[in-house]
């Protein structure tokens, strides 16, 4: 009897392990974004059993054993956590949005767009609803609110000059040219020839959300890197969609924005537009305006088309493109400019099953720049055109990528190609007659290889990566009269690495620190263009070097889990050999500079950054930075040593509180101060402290109609943006009312 019931027993067991084990099975899951990109690192756990959580490789997927209606959770720093049931399917793809906590704090895995990085340095994202809440006509003017972020002057892009464009993260400062890389889809958006930045080449609607990332990342990203990367994520043809905004705004601005989406059969397709005027506003200051000061006005188009092909479930290509069309009146009637831009891009994205994810992209843009210059009366009540230019460029480049998990580790590798071309024609005009052109035309090639890896043992993430690059300007040459003289080229080799550190400690508190080498090469405008700005004029410097820069940063970050996050650190650059206008003479209506190599410059200072939500309806975001940025060595004028860094003020702070209640809508009222700066190397030429107030209100109505009106400068506060000598002034109050459809 006990024989056989130990018989029936044991076959009784042997049907139900057998049962269990036909139960489960592998389920491969894979991650990924809203934009459809993989999301590496992912811890993924089964809810059922005593499972280990495991994480996503480099292609976002991983596999494992479930039963179905088994309950898998899914979870990433920055994103939402997602919790899936396991059905009959043997592969189950999972959607992750970035959530209300938008910092980032492990160490950088991929050279892929800054959302799905984990980095050891200070990362905020602007998201499209903070984008379209933001006040402002342009993307700089929405990038404002990030604490640190300013351009080379105070004034918006919608009336500087282009050369005035550039931008600035963790107190570097800039000239014409950005310190901080600026890109779209892996694709650099710095100017060619000048280095600045064409803040309205992307039409708005096809802006998703901006990814700053604050340190350096030369390692990665090579040239222009020194201050950090400026992510613009765009929106991606995915399904049918549409879009429309339209605003009118003081000043006689207009913007009218457009996007049109839609998918068929593995196809996809995108079109956006922006079309932009303003009468501007006269930037001389009353007291020293004369007969011959204009308003600062602007007239632009933007477009941007893209066609993608889904390639199976694990990859597509793309092309795209985007063209730019302006024409702007810098402030008397003789100074003018304009451009057209004609940006193009080709790519693929693959994510082969256990091979990793591969990146190509090959790129180019052509591009016509033109500006005329006059010399201004002491009474500014008459002008006389002295110059005219004309600067045809084109670029043509590409990237390579691949990254792959392997267990605890991911390793990248990748490699890119830049080469451009420009030449600058200057026209003299004397008595009203134009004289030969003098034209300079140079080629400038810049290619580097990077590589990092990636370790994550527990709670920790140590990352360490280096790129090699090799930069050049070579066939240079100056013709006049028809005779051609050589000019000076360089040629450099730089070694940049980086390493990250990440320590998860308990109670949501992350510790962080990084170290890096970065550097910057001079761009073909400031080798070989004279500009001018008001009664500003800067010469050019064939003889320039490259930046280096060294730098660390150290702090914490504290997840409130639903409450928010707050952040802290403590940042430190070095700067070797930085491009800066010094001052060669000067009256009190002219000013003559000289693009040199300082010594040396040092920035080093605090930031400290919230994003809070204490009730459901109330959202608090703000930031503060204290940065000491000087000059601490110059041989040939020991005069500037310890001056301030022209355009860096010590304290800038921000501050946003938003409250929104379905039915009702949404207000912003959002605050931005800043301390005293210099407008020159000398610090002879000091811009105060200002304080603005912008408020923002919308009302929805139904799910696709809104309404919204803001109030720039609400207190119409006096805002000083540059000395050229002359004081030049920010925008005013500007109030503005829209429709959007969505």
């Amino acid at each position: 009897m006990s024989i056989r019931f130990t018989l029936l027993a044991a076959l009784c067991l042997f049907c139900y392990i057998s049962a269990a084990l036909a139960a489960e099975r592998k389920v491969q899951i894979c991650v990924q974004d809203e934009r459809g990109d993989p999301i590496s690192g992912a811890l993924v756990q089964v809810q059922t059993g005593l499972a280990d959580e495991v994480s996503s490789s480099a292609d976002g997927c991983v596999s494992i054993t479930a039963e179905p209606g088994a309950k898998v959770r899914i979870s990433h720093a920055g994103f939402a956590d997602v919790v899936e049931s396991v059905g009959n399917q043997s592969q189950l793809t999972v959607v992750m949005r970035v959530a209300g906590v938008t910092q980032k704090v492990e160490v950088t895995a991929a050279r892929m767009p800054l959302a799905l990085d984990a980095s050891a340095s200070s990362v905020r994202t602007m998201t499209a609803e903070q984008l379209h809440e933001a006040p402002g006509f342009t993307l700089d003017d929405q990038l404002r609110q990030v604490v640190g972020f300013q351009l080379f002057r105070r004034t918006s892009s919608w009336v500087a000059n282009p050369t005035t464009q550039g931008t600035s993260l963790r107190g570097l400062g800039s000239t014409a040219v950005s310190r901080t890389l600026v890109l779209i889809d892996q694709v650099p958006l710095n100017d060619a020839f000048g280095g600045w930045i064409h803040w309205n080449e992307i039409p708005q609607l096809a802006v998703r959300d901006v990814e700053l990332m604050r340190g350096g990342a030369s390692d990665l990203y090579g040239s222009s890197a020194i201050g950090g990367v400026i992510d613009v994520v765009p929106v991606v043809p995915q399904h049918f969609a549409y879009a429309a905004d339209v605003s009118g705004a003081s000043e006689a601005t207009s913007n009218l924005n457009a996007l049109l989406s839609a998918d068929r059969h593995g196809w996809s397709g995108l079109g956006a537009t922006t079309l932009f005027r303003t009468d501007g506003y006269i930037l001389t200051a009353p007291a020293v305006r004369g007969p011959i000061d204009v308003a600062s006005n602007v007239h632009s188009q933007s477009g941007r088309a893209e066609v993608r092909r889904a390639l199976g479930s694990d990859g597509n290509i793309f092309l795209l493109g985007n063209i730019l069309n302006e024409a702007r009146n810098n402030g008397t009637p003789l100074q003018t400019n304009g451009m057209r831009l004609w940006r193009y891009v080709a790519g693929a994205n693959w994510s082969p099953a256990d091979a990793g994810r591969f990146l190509l992209r090959v790129y180019g843009s052509d591009q016509n720049y033109r500006q005329s210059f006059s010399s201004i009366a002491a009474n500014r009540a008459s002008e006389k055109l002295t110059n005219l230019q004309r600067v045809p460029s084109q670029q043509v480049g590409g990237a390579v990528q691949w990254a792959r998990g392997y267990s605890q580790f991911t390793v990248v590798a990748g490699g890119d190609l830049l080469d451009t071309r420009a030449t600058d024609n200057e026209t003299s005009v004397k008595s009203g007659i134009d004289q030969p052109t003098v034209s300079i035309s140079a080629r400038q090639r810049g290619d580097g290889i990077y590589g990092e890896v990636l370790w994550q043992p527990s709670s920790w993430s140590i990352a360490f990566s280096s790129r090699l690059d090799r930069f050049g300007n070579f066939d240079a040459k100056q013709v006049s009269s028809g005779t051609s003289a050589p000019l000076p080229g360089i040629q450099e080799t730089v070694f940049d690495p980086r390493l990250g550190i990440v320590k998860k400690v308990a109670g949501g508190l992350s510790l962080t620190a990084s170290g890096f080498r970065a550097f910057r090469g001079p761009s073909l405008n400031e080798l070989y263009r004279k500009f001018q700005v008001g009664q500003q004029i800067t010469l050019a410097n064939g003889n320039l070097r490259s930046e280096r820069a060294t730098g660390f940063e150290t702090g914490a970050l504290m997840d409130l889990s639903r409450w928010g996050s707050v952040r802290g650190s403590y940042f430190w650059t070095q700067v070797n050999r930085p491009v800066a206008s010094v001052a060669l003479s000067s009256t009190p209506t002219t000013q003559l500079l000289q693009r040199q190599n300082l010594g040396q410059l040092e920035s080093r200072g605090l930031t400290a950054e919230f994003e809070l939500e204490p009730v459901s309806f109330l959202s608090l975001t703000g930031g503060y930075q204290y940065a000491v940025s000087t000059v601490t060595k110059f041989q040939a004028d020991p005069t500037l040593v310890g001056k301030w860094t022209a355009e860096v003020p010590r304290n800038t702070a921000t501050l946003q509180t938003r409250l929104q209640k379905q039915g009702l809508g949404t207000l912003s009222v959002a605050l931005r101060t800043s301390g005293q700066a210099f407008d020159d190397s000398a610090n002879q030429f000091k811009l105060d402290g200002y304080a603005q107030i912008d408020l923002y209100a919308e009302h929805a109505f139904g799910r696709r109609w809104q309404i919204y009106s803001s109030v720039q400068n609400l207190l119409n506060s006096e805002v000083q943006a540059g000395r050229t000598p002359l004081l030049t002034l920010g925008a005013p109050r500007l109030l503005s009312v829209g429709v959007r459809l969505h």
